[in-house]
């Protein structure tokens, strides 16, 4: 665990690995060749203000600008440049990262307590030059899933990706109409290799 603890501070200081709440409220360590497939879901180009096609909140909004003037930014940073409270903004980040938005920075070391994780806009910190197609974004994270796992269902896909159960299994049964993927039924529950 301390092992996890540091790298995910680390690993963004160093631009080794995505560290955020991508995929939920928990935070996820992405390897940098995943992001131009999880990246070409969320419908953007890559540059570092294209989260103004995205429909955010207007405190969503406020974070985002916030970053892309003045740098990666804490949330107590965030609250003073936004005027928000500690409530919206933290909520703002949140969603903001599992849009892929933002993503963590680095750590800044605080007077009192533990560091502070300052974030910055995705696309400016891991710009993305050529996107795949959505079908083969979701296709290529289905497998590298499927492939450190092992087996799999669509509920654990689901899980992984933050994806719904259904949208999972109709990834997983093309994978296996294509032939990358075999299907069995264990007992009622569908199995992918």
């Amino acid at each position: 665990m301390a092992k996890c603890w540091a790298w995910k501070d680390e690993l963004p200081a160093q631009e080794l690995g995505v560290v955020g709440k991508h995929f939920g409220r928990w935070a996820a360590l992405v390897a940098p060749r995943m992001l131009p497939p999880l990246y070409a879901l969320t419908g953007r180009r890559g540059r570092a203000d294209d989260f103004r096609e995205a429909e955010l909140t207007p405190v969503q909004l406020d974070v985002c600008e916030a970053v892309l003037g003045a740098g990666p930014s804490t949330g107590p940073e965030l609250r003073a440049l936004t005027g928000a409270d500690k409530k919206h903004v933290d909520a703002a980040v949140v969603a903001l990262q599992r849009q892929l938005v933002l993503t963590n920075a680095h750590v800044v070391e605080q007077r009192n307590g533990w560091g502070a994780i300052a974030v910055d806009l995705l696309a400016r910190r891991w710009p993305q030059k050529k996107l795949p197609r959505a079908d083969e974004a979701e296709r290529t994270l289905a497998l590298t899933v499927l492939a450190s796992c092992g087996e799999i269902s669509a509920a654990d896909l689901g899980g992984a990706l933050g994806w719904r159960v259904k949208h999972a299994r109709e990834t997983l049964d093309e994978l296996v109409g294509r032939g990358e993927a075999k299907r069995a039924d264990d007992g009622g529950l569908m199995l992918y290799r």
